[in-house]
């Protein structure tokens, strides 16, 4: 079985981490997103993918190339413009001669496909939607489906006194190759919107396949930070690189740590890291590949990127800084702080909580 994965869009609402990168990139416990959602389709037999690109593509082609040192055969199409969810998949639809899968490109699940696809061919379907649990679906498209699991109707981010059940879409199907002859060539087009209902009027069978796993989408920052919180915490499975030193600590190769640094987990130190004396460093944490931690410096719950530097002094707390970023001597970067790739933060500063820096500018919020 092929499947088809959605990684066009440019990530906007995920800025400023994603002004220099594409979305399914944003490191994950110091890999590429993509490469979580490649290695989880692998685990359940699935080696043949298709990656729908469009924003930013040399950069996923660059890294992941034909997929052979990842363990799988990788297709890549090229959008000339933004096609839409169902567009993108029309897209590729010569590629497609079989039940396929389709994934939207920021969604991190441990769902059991298997299961999913089992259900697809047992109920005859054309379409099955894996459908997740939320607490609000107010937020969400709400798919609600009858006592033998198939779709009714969609209810677009209903107030919650209106919504028929908390199953929202979860970005994840099990497609049959014939209905893509409804979706129109080369014009921007959606699953949800627009290919969904249209499928439901002209009687289709479309069915729902619940599911409990973990599940979230990344498509923001306060998502893309609270994912590392879970998987660091054990929430969600996951592997983690390195070798373990001790309760929660993993360390990757090359690193030089000071022996009066104090580390506590759970937390993730990738290669060649220098971490000073004197560090305090706790979990949920991850320090990228290459970053330099100036003695005395503090990092609570923070995820850092490649290549960043930080002075001596320096207390970073429940924030995101992206790559090559240098952080000067006694500055304080505070909760949810998002900082772009290659931001310069001068000795002294103050971050007040929530403030975003863009790539090669300064914070919008300092104090």
């Amino acid at each position: 079985m092929k499947a088809v994965i959605l990684v066009g869009g440019e990530g906007t609402r995920l800025r400023p981490l994603t002004c220099n990168i594409p979305k399914s990139m944003v490191p994950v416990l110091n890999r590429p997103f993509l490469e979580h959602m490649i290695n989880h389709l692998k685990g359940h037999g699935i080696h043949d993918i298709i990656l729908a690109l469009g924003h930013l593509p040399h950069q996923i082609q660059g890294y992941f190339g034909d997929g052979a040192s990842f363990g799988v055969r990788l297709t890549y199409v090229v959008e000339s413009f933004p096609l839409g969810t169902a567009g993108a998949v029309k897209n590729v639809e010569q590629h497609l001669d079989d039940t396929f899968l389709v994934f939207n490109g920021d969604i991190f699940t441990d769902m059991d496909l298997k299961a999913m696809i089992r259900l697809h061919h047992r109920k005859g379907a054309k379409i099955t939607i894996a459908l997740t649990p939320v607490e609000d679906p107010s937020m969400y498209g709400v798919v609600d489906t009858n006592a033998e699991g198939r779709v009714q109707r969609f209810i677009e981010k209903p107030g919650r006194e209106e919504a028929p059940g908390n199953m929202i879409n979860a970005g994840a199907y099990v497609v049959e190759p014939d209905v893509l002859s409804n979706i129109p060539s080369g014009l921007s087009f959606s699953f949800e919107r627009e290919f969904f209902p249209q499928l439901l009027n002209i009687g289709d069978p479309i069915y729902g396949y619940p599911s409990d796993a973990y599940w979230i989408d990344i498509g923001t920052p306060e998502k893309y930070l609270k994912l590392h919180q879970d998987l660091l915490q054990g929430r969600a499975s996951s592997t983690f690189p390195g070798e373990q030193t001790d309760e929660g600590i993993w360390v990757e190769e090359g690193c030089d740590i000071h022996p009066q640094a104090k580390l506590k987990g759970p937390t993730l130190i990738g290669k060649n890291c220098v971490i000073g004396s004197r560090v305090q460093l706790s979990g949920p944490s991850v320090i990228g590949h290459g970053c330099y931690i100036g003695r005395n410096s503090l990092i609570e719950g923070a995820i850092l990127w490649n290549n960043t530097r930080l002075g001596q002094r320096v207390a970073l707390r429940e924030c995101v800084v992206a790559e090559s970023v240098s952080i000067g001597d006694r500055s304080r970067i505070g909760a949810g702080c998002i900082l772009g790739g290659n931001v310069v933060i001068g000795c002294d500063e103050r971050l007040t909580p929530g403030a975003k820096a863009w790539p090669q500018e300064t914070p919008d919020e300092r104090v």
